[in-house]
């Protein structure tokens, strides 16, 4: 395994981590403990989960990956072999059974207690805003609409200032922000600057794969000169870059297939980049998913890849893609297919 640190911060974290969104859903609590066995056992020491999963999102399993893990750390022992991130739902229509207040103090502080309560324990290593309170575009949408009377802003001085009160009772260690947009994370950090009591942003969770590239256009430079790390989700968008989708395939457990609702990486454009994607990674005798995977560990702006696993099999192949180092050649087919048919699933 690789490691690197959450910036400005002597966390050491794994560059792949182990994302938890199907436990309770697709995944048993078994299995569960199965994933966080096998990933620990391999040096994975960074979990990431949220008070939301598992996905989708439904009243009669709330928070229910949240309790697994709580279950495994009650059985093993071991919290202090692993650096956990969770993250605060927003408010959203498809969340209203969680909150409907979206991030005032006193939703903060219960987001954070109930967590620690269902993890089973005293403190998180980084905790996350799960995505903007306000007015934006995000999962997966292109455009930006402005809304005059949206005030978000005035209130995240209060957010950080919540935050920071959090972390001087030792509640969470650290802060991360995700599907954000470039303006949401320099206001975050300029925050903090002017204001030097309020804590920092040290990481972003954004969708990054090979159909979705957009935190290039922005975000990268941000996280470059302003050391905010990357935690990239759906490195496999929602499983297509496995191949397990082309020509038409449906396996039956499968996400898109149980959930057709979460159609973001299955458009004609998306299905035409990955299928040459595909030939791609044939034509240099590797998996599409390990190719993907492996693109995304290259990163310079990376701190860690959030995978995520419904069977065994899956997670050792995308936890072995850590081994594996794409040569100037595979890079340079990877790009002339991006040019082709950029970020064809934002």
């Amino acid at each position: 395994m690789n490691y690197t640190n959450l910036p400005h911060t002597n966390l050491e974290v794994s560059k792949i981590c182990l994302g938890t969104m199907t436990w309770g859903k697709q995944n048993s609590e078994a299995e569960g403990h199965e994933q966080m066995d096998y990933a620990l056992e391999q040096g994975v020491n960074f979990f990431d989960t949220a008070e939301l999963y598992p996905v989708p999102a439904h009243p009669d399993r709330k928070s229910e990956t949240e309790k697994i893990i709580g279950t495994w750390f009650k059985a093993k022992g071991n919290r202090d072999k692993v650096i956990l991130a969770s993250k605060m739902a927003g408010k959203a229509d498809f969340t209203k059974f969680i909150r409907t207040g979206g991030f005032t103090r006193d939703s903060i502080i219960d987001a954070v207690e109930g967590s620690l309560d269902r993890l089973q324990t005293d403190y998180l290593d980084l905790y996350q805003l799960h995505w903007p309170d306000r007015n934006t575009n995000y999962f997966g949408k292109r455009g930006y609409k402005h809304s005059g009377t949206d005030l978000w802003e005035d209130n995240i001085h209060q957010v950080l200032e919540t935050l920071r009160d959090l972390i001087r009772e030792g509640k969470i260690r650290h802060v991360g922000i995700s599907n954000e947009t470039p303006w949401g994370t320099m206001r975050f950090l300029e925050e903090s600057k002017v204001h030097a009591s309020l804590p920092r942003i040290r990481t972003i969770q954004n969708p990054y794969n090979l159909l979705n590239r957009l935190f290039e256009v922005g975000l990268s430079e941000i996280s470059m000169r302003e050391k905010v790390g990357l935690l990239a989700y759906s490195p496999l968008g929602f499983g297509t870059l496995s191949g397990k989708y082309l020509g038409g395939m449906k396996p039956a457990t499968s996400r898109i297939t149980l959930f057709p609702q979460y159609d973001r990486y299955s458009s004609e454009t998306a299905v035409a980049a990955t299928a040459k994607y595909h030939k791609l990674a044939q034509e240099n005798n590797m998996s599409m998913a390990q190719m993907a995977l492996a693109f995304v560990n290259s990163r310079p702006f990376l701190t860690s890849n959030i995978i995520g696993a419904t069977s065994m099999r899956q997670l050792e192949e995308n936890i072995a893609s850590i081994d594996i180092t794409l040569n100037e050649e595979v890079l340079k087919g990877i790009e002339e297919i991006h040019n082709m048919i950029p970020n064809p699933a934002p």
